[in-house]
């Protein structure tokens, strides 16, 4: 049963068997797909500091978005570093997909690497963004995930299947 239809997202209810054959009711999420684009450039690479609403704060975030109906992934990974960064890429390198979070949302999220910045303003970015691009060191990364810097998990997750 649907809960909420809204423009990104859908919550229903449903009635699950498991596969023990006991019977449970949950909710699942439907946002759709989303990207996550890592653009680097030489030993550095492109970050943003977003505020986001849903924890009011400013966090370190790899650029990424929301799959537009029709578009396929790579395309929305263009668009998007181009949105948020105001740079597009000659080279994106899928990195495979995750889910970020299975209890509750079957979201699916890919994972790009980007190189061969240049500047670009063919998109705008969207007007209930607000971003700062931070230019930062690949040498930082780990140090910013262990300390809690870069708490994101697709931003965690893209920059593992990066480097690691």
């Amino acid at each position: 049963m649907e809960i909420y239809r809204g423009k990104r997202l859908t919550v229903e209810k449903r009635e699950i068997t498991l596969p023990n054959g006991k019977r449970k009711e949950r909710v699942v999420i439907h946002p759709g797909g989303a990207v996550a684009i890592l653009p680097v450039e030489g030993d550095d690479c492109y970050l943003i500091r977003q505020y986001r609403y849903a924890v009011d704060d400013y966090i370190f975030e790899a650029p990424a978005g929301t799959i537009d109906e029709g578009e396929e992934p790579h395309e929305t990974a263009r668009r998007e570093l181009i949105e948020e960064t105001g740079m597009k890429a000659e080279v994106f390198t899928p990195k495979g997909w995750i889910y970020p979070s299975p209890g509750y949302t079957d979201e699916r999220i890919w994972l790009y690497i980007a190189e061969g910045l240049s500047p670009c303003h063919d998109y705008d970015m969207d007007e209930d963004e607000v971003i700062e691009v931070v230019r930062t060191p690949l040498r930082d990364l780990a140090a910013m995930i262990a300390d809690g810097r870069i708490v994101d998990a697709k931003t965690i997750c893209l920059i593992c299947r990066c480097f690691l």
